[in-house]
């Protein structure tokens, strides 16, 4: 999926938070601590690995392809791209009123950490909790996969 793409998908799916432009994708593709992961035309994951930490930048599936295992998949991936990176937690963001994707999250073993008060804006201005949630994904003691 080039950017033009990824952006296409991105609107289909977000309103809160907002969707990313074409250029804003081509500038994290650019960057050599971001991975994206892709399931054909249906969905994508961009994620990015940095100093023992990874971070699910964003996730997206087509409304019509949801409910088919896509986002677990995406999920899975980005866990296994993230061990090979050295990543011993992953963390993400999501709208506090995002229940599916909270449910998906949860189903992938991800805890909430904590909130951001406010940090989405609807496009009507009103401001969304965000739920910061994390998953270990090595134990930093015995240096084996969680």
């Amino acid at each position: 999926m080039n950017a033009e793409a990824l952006a296409a998908l991105h609107a289909v799916c977000f309103t809160v938070p907002r969707p990313w432009g074409a250029r804003e994708f081509a500038a994290l593709v650019a960057d050599p601590l971001v991975f994206v992961l892709v399931e054909g035309d249906a969905g994508f994951l961009v994620g990015r690995a940095v100093a023992g930490e990874a971070e699910v930048l964003t996730l997206a599936v087509a409304p019509e392809a949801r409910r088919r295992g896509l986002g677990a998949r995406l999920l899975s991936r980005f866990v296994y791209q993230a061990r090979l990176r050295g990543v011993e937690a992953a963390f993400l963001e999501v709208a506090a009123g995002n229940a599916a994707a909270i449910g998906l999250y949860r189903a992938q073993g991800f805890t909430e950490a904590g909130r951001r008060r406010e940090y989405f804006r609807h496009p009507d201005g009103r401001g969304e909790d965000a739920l910061v949630m994390r998953r270990v994904l090595r134990n930093s003691s015995d240096g084996l996969p969680a």
